[in-house]
């Protein structure tokens, strides 16, 4: 009914069913308002309260209808230039953490390297002083008194001078220790501007790369689009090719049966027209041609529907098969190719396991009086039955192209689909792969009357 209706007249229908929704649910909840009774929630349940609205109702928001709500495109870009910013600040914070640590070692090193040199001076300033003491117990008191007191004071006056020096080169050293902090300071604020730079740098350059990679993907889903337009359209015209072809062939069947209806009827009026003469003398009898005589010799034996076994097979092709010549090749009169004995499903498969696509063979079928193409496809083996009888050959179902012989409907075959989703063509036959060939038993000599004598 809906695919009758035009598109206006489907939004009208949608509308009135909206309505009448609307209108029986206002009516229903009109009714049971006076009904209801809160109740208490039970222990251990969530319930959940809907925010309202200035109508008293659930408020609802619908994305996209409102003024200020950002489009798909937007918000889409949006989420991108978050994601690069936050990818950009985590690359940029490991790198900041990397220099800080490296700023401390190099710090931590300078410190070191001073404390070393300073304590290394007052070691050996303390060996002198030993050395000094120890000389003047060794040297007599007497000739060395007035000696040592001049060197003592001497001494006195080289330590203060000494201590100076080394108090002097401590505060030189304090400098140098605030100059390395400081430097270390002005290198910090530096690596944090050139790390915000980085950041905003880093930020813009992902959000190239992602903008790029979603252009990069539209492109190829439209090409995608595009492959799958043009084969859905390539599939329409074969179709339709087919349609057409059946249509012409159903034509030519009426066209040759509605023929075949005249000719009768012209004969049965000759006959009619010859035998009201008045006279009781029959016409002549033509005499019979030797197909006639064949044909009338033959004594037609009555199948059941299905073959009871595969002897039943052989015996119906050698007596109904075989003189017409089914499964030899019309050009040179031997065996085709393609022609196989009785075999079951799961030969003819081992058979075109590792052929390519497009490889095919035909057996005769121990399903129906008939045979079956076995054909490779592209992720499995399948197989369509024919049909054989008075007419010719064709496939099961219905709307099928009836063929003289087994081997024009092969040739047909090989330039026209099977069918029109699957696209079979029969590219590449596969012959025998033993010896004896499965078909010996249908194609042995036939022991006739003329043989025999």
């Amino acid at each position: 009914l809906l695919s009758e209706l035009s598109d206006e007249q489907k939004a009208i229908l949608f509308v009135k069913i909206r309505e009448e929704q609307v209108r029986r649910y206002n009516e229903f909840e009109k009714k049971n308002q006076d009904d209801r009774i809160p109740r208490k929630p039970k222990k251990g349940r969530k319930n959940v309260d809907f925010l309202l609205g200035k109508n008293g109702r659930e408020w609802v928001w619908v994305m996209g209808e409102h003024k200020h709500d950002r489009s798909i495109e937007e918000m889409i870009e949006l989420e991108i230039q978050e994601r690069a910013l936050k990818e950009a600040e985590r690359e940029i914070e490991e790198i900041r953490r990397q220099e800080e640590a490296e700023l401390a070692r190099k710090l931590e090193e300078e410190k070191e390297r001073m404390e070393g040199k300073q304590h290394q001076k007052e070691e050996e300033l303390r060996k002198q002083r030993e050395e000094a003491e120890l000389y003047a117990s060794l040297k007599q008191a007497r000739e060395m008194a007035r000696k040592l007191e001049e060197e003592k004071q001497k001494a006195e006056e080289e330590e203060k001078i000494r201590v100076e020096q080394l108090r002097q080169k401590a505060c030189r050293s304090c400098q140098d220790l605030d100059a390395v902090e400081h430097r270390f300071a002005e290198d910090q604020r530096r690596s944090l501007e050139r790390l915000v730079k980085d950041k905003n740098r880093r930020s813009s350059e992902i959000f190239t790369e992602y903008m790029c990679k979603r252009e990069e993907m539209e492109k190829i889903a439209e090409q995608n689009l595009q492959e799958v337009e043009l084969s859905w359209q390539e599939q329409e015209k074969k179709a339709k090719k087919a349609e057409e072809e059946v249509k012409e062939l159903a034509r030519r069947a009426r066209i040759e049966y509605k023929n075949s209806l005249r000719q009768g009827m012209n004969v049965l009026n000759a006959v009619s027209a010859f035998s009201g003469n008045g006279t009781n003398q029959k016409p002549p009898v033509p005499p019979k041609s030797d197909e006639l005589r064949k044909s009338a010799a033959k004594v037609i034996k009555k199948r059941p529907p299905r073959p009871p076994n595969k002897q039943a097979v052989v015996d119906w092709f050698l007596e109904e098969e075989r003189p017409k010549g089914v499964g030899t090749d019309p050009s040179t009169g031997k065996v085709a190719q393609w022609f196989h004995g009785v075999i079951s499903r799961l030969e003819a498969e081992n058979y075109l396991l590792n052929m390519t696509l497009g490889s095919y063979l035909v057996r005769v079928s121990e399903r129906v009086w008939g045979y079956t193409i076995s054909y490779r496809a592209e992720d499995r083996c399948k197989h369509f039955l024919v049909d054989t009888s008075e007419q010719g050959y064709q496939f099961f179902g219905a709307n099928q192209l009836v063929h003289r012989s087994l081997a024009d409907l092969i040739n047909f075959h090989k330039s026209n689909p099977i069918t029109v989703t699957g696209g079979e063509l029969l590219r590449s036959a596969v012959g025998q792969l033993k010896d004896p060939p499965d078909y010996h038993e249908l194609m042995r000599p036939r022991i006739t009357e003329s043989t025999a004598l």
